[in-house]
């Protein structure tokens, strides 16, 4: 079975390296991009004084720069390195990560993310929390989010080693584990120095840089076929020698497995970007309800023509170059977006998209980063061991220790996941928040019977159950591109376990509270209802 196998090549030896560009131009930029950010996060910083500014930026943000910020969040390393070289080698099916993408922000959005921002103060643990019992969903919330964040960090991380490893034409492990090493220490600086405030005007100067780069590249490409999408394709067909990378199936149409496997990132692509933390986190920088909905606005116009875009610059790289040199390129599939660029402008071009790939990477990090110390500072330790009456600044320090924390298992975990797809790793994320973060927001929001038993068994079941089921899986074990391919533990057949994991969450989190004993406060259910769908109160209570 071989599913996922052709975009995830192992990494290649030196001797099979292609040099693409000049090293030297390309670092130059690259490094012109990381000191113009550090300036910027350096004087973000000298306002982060609370827990407010350090955690939400204040709440300083307009709607329109929030709605850049959660483009610059949401379009991450997959969205720009893993998709644009997935629909280069795989064609049509490539394509459906970013239509699973766009509708998944789409759900996100028209389910949740009003009703939260009402409802919360700096983490999605304050919802869940909000109406039921504060330590035990509040502990469970931390461990999800944490889970969830890791994933994610696994996909950014792969991505920045093949990234700057083009760059530098690096093919070794060695070299490219030195790579993610450096990585990870800039996230840990750009969150310790800047908080929320330097990791928004990031994602906002990424955003910025990401769409205008990306729209360049679209119609440069579609200039030189005449703007005639189907010139385009027809070139995309005569380069790969067959018009299977156009038609459906070639990835997931082999057999009755690979069908249901498409079948499961499916569900977890549309239902994971309403669990993700470091997303829904993004609207408690507004100060209103009315800036959060211009915010959503933005996003989605951004968003949705970023998303177009990805399938003519997935099929001009087809074109230009190829699946044998993208194969070949270090870093593999993921190269294919800075190889197109080298293509079209040489070392300048491939330069400019590098660096804001690279921007991309970094800015995504530093959002998962903040989310996964806010949820360890203001959930546990403030809300559980000091039980509400910790010190603002001590908070604000032990965030400041999670995020070096989570940047070393980041390190660690980019290492081992060198050689992957980062969208395929990106949709393991989003299969771990679909399971252990969604039907508990769900049942909250919309379901008075609700209880705390409900919620611990919902995210402590779907957590456990989606890792173990990938740790299982043949992403892991089993085939020449797993992690561990000296290894065969694979036990579950599925590539991503979206479609068992999902449901069992939902049903665990209905289990655990129609069996529960005890009542939940009525009055509580009440006032998050009524916040939830009205916003009143909500503007007071981030206030405090």
């Amino acid at each position: 079975m071989r599913v996922l196998e052709e975009t995830r090549p192992v990494l290649l030896s030196a001797a099979e390296t292609e040099t693409v560009g000049t090293p030297w131009v390309n670092m130059s930029i690259f490094g012109a991009f990381v000191a113009v950010t550090l300036v910027v996060v350096l004087r973000a910083s000298r306002n982060n004084k609370t827990a407010a500014d350090y955690y939400a930026g204040g709440r300083s943000f307009n709607g329109t720069q929030n709605g850049l910020a959660i483009a610059g969040d949401y379009l991450s390393a997959a969205s720009f390195l893993g998709i644009v070289g997935a629909i280069a080698v795989q064609g049509y099916d490539g394509f459906l990560y970013s239509i699973g993408f766009l509708v998944a922000w789409l759900v996100a959005l028209l389910l949740v993310a009003e009703l939260l921002r009402n409802t919360g103060k700096f983490t999605m643990a304050d919802v869940l929390s909000f109406r039921l019992r504060q330590r035990p969903v509040r502990v469970a919330a931390c461990i999800a989010t944490l889970a969830v964040t890791f994933f994610y960090l696994l996909a950014q991380m792969a991505g920045a080693g093949a990234l700057v490893s083009l760059l530098m034409g690096i093919s070794s492990r060695a070299g490219q584990s030195l790579v993610i090493v450096v990585v990870g220490a800039l996230m840990i600086v750009y969150v310790l120095i800047g908080g929320m405030k330097g990791t928004t005007w990031v994602q906002i100067i990424k955003a910025v840089l990401l769409l205008t780069g990306v729209a360049v590249m679209t119609v440069w490409i579609l200039a030189l076929n005449g703007f005639n999408l189907s010139e385009l394709l027809g070139a995309a067909v005569e380069t790969s020698g067959t018009e299977a990378i156009l038609e459906p199936g070639q990835q997931y149409g082999a057999s009755n497995l690979t069908k249901l496997d498409f079948i499961s990132l499916g569900l977890a692509l549309v239902f994971g970007a309403a669990g993700l933390p470091h997303v829904l986190m993004r609207f408690y920088t507004v100060p209103t309800a009315k800036e959060a909905r211009k915010s959503v606005v933005w996003a989605i116009v951004l968003i949705g023509l970023f998303y177009l875009f990805t399938l003519v610059l997935g099929y001009g790289a087809a074109a230009m170059i190829g699946s044998e040199r993208i194969a070949e390129a270090p870093g593999g599939v993921n190269s294919a977006a800075p190889l197109l660029a080298f293509e079209l402008g040489g070392s300048l071009l491939m330069g400019v998209i590098a660096a804001v790939a690279f921007a991309t990477i970094l800015a995504v990090v530093a959002g998962l980063a903040i989310t996964a110390s806010a949820s360890f500072a203001h959930d546990v330790y403030t809300n559980v061991i000091c039980r509400g009456k910790s010190d603002p600044r001590k908070e604000i320090r032990v965030a400041k220790a999670t995020v070096v924390v989570i940047g070393l298992l980041a390190i660690g975990g980019g290492i081992g996941a060198q050689g992957q797809n980062v969208a395929f790793l990106v949709a393991l994320a989003f299969a771990v928040a679909a399971s252990a973060n969604l039907p508990t927001i769900v049942y909250s929001l919309f379901w008075r019977g609700f209880t705390t038993r409900g919620a611990v068994f919902s995210m402590y079941g779907g957590l456990i159950l989606s890792v173990v089921l990938i740790v299982f899986s043949p992403v892991m074990s089993g085939r020449e591109t797993s992690m561990i391919p000296t290894a065969d533990f694979a036990l579950f057949p599925l590539s991503n376990p979206g479609i068992v994991s999902i449901p069992a969450a939902f049903l665990l989190g209905w289990i655990g509270s129609v069996t529960s004993r005890t009542r939940e406060d009525r009055r509580k259910q009440a006032e998050m209802e009524v916040r939830s769908l009205t916003g009143i109160g909500a503007e007071k209570a981030v206030e405090h």
